[in-house]
């Protein structure tokens, strides 16, 4: 694809001005025992010890999370422990997203290999605030095709997007090939809000899925994201959330 970046620029400006604030809160609540499917049991720490990994692992069979998220190195780990029953995520160019395109390519491919089921990939912030959309597309692209079957999930780091970017963004996602937008790493200055995720879901309309992870810890905050747009959640409290 050869992104114009003008285009994408009037794309976006056309976007944000049909947005309306009275999106925000859309979409109904998931049913009492539906919630815990949608929240990806997360532990991104870097001084996470195989003891709280197991843990983790314990937890999301206990709780049927959608899936555990967790650094590359315990793949491999979370796989055995969860024999299939709960799909294991990793994170891809995490947590700055400005890893050569080829290295991000080549995590995709070896967690994959590992039995990862799903990645959440960091885009290129960098190339996105200087226009290089190209660039930024490719990057989304490269990783696509090194994990063809896993759900891959692109993190925004819409804390340091403005909303033009975050539109721009979004759509260049859709069109690599993503099947979720996700808001944020949770180890920049700013985690998922809940305009950030109605503009995102506005965007990408029921194409693809929205993530909003970063300071969700209680079940209301848990809701807000939820009645925003967002159908998958990223959270280290998914026990408390739902009330375990």
């Amino acid at each position: 694809m050869n992104v114009v970046n003008k285009e994408y620029q009037n794309k976006a400006r056309r976007l944000l001005e049909n947005w309306q604030d009275e999106e925000i809160f859309s979409r109904n609540e998931p049913a009492e025992n539906l919630l815990a499917g949608m929240i990806d049991h997360t532990l991104l720490k870097p001084d996470a010890s195989i003891a709280a990994v197991n843990k983790l692992c314990k937890e999301a069979r206990e709780y049927k999370f959608a899936s555990v998220c967790v650094n590359p190195v315990h793949v491999e780990r979370c796989v055995q422990n969860l024999e299939n029953e709960i799909a294991t995520c990793t994170v891809i160019g995490f947590p700055l997203g400005s890893n050569h395109t080829d290295i991000k390519a080549a995590e995709a491919q070896l967690a994959e290999k590992q039995g990862a089921r799903e990645l959440d990939m960091v885009l290129n912030v960098g190339l996105l605030k200087t226009a290089n959309y190209q660039d930024v597309f490719e990057d989304i692209k490269a990783v696509r095709l090194a994990g063809p079957e896993a759900v891959l999930k692109v993190i925004l780091e819409t804390c340091l997007l403005t909303e033009a970017e975050i539109i721009i963004a979004s759509l260049l996602c859709r069109e690599a090939g993503a099947d979720y937008v996700k808001t944020s790493t949770g180890f920049s200055s700013g985690g998922a809000t809940v305009e950030h995720v109605s503009l995102m879901r506005y965007v990408v309309n029921d194409d693809l899925g929205v993530k909003a992870a970063g300071g969700i810890r209680t079940r209301e905050d848990a809701l807000k994201m939820v009645r925003a747009g967002a159908t998958r959640l990223g959270a280290s409290a998914g026990v408390s959330i739902i009330g375990g």
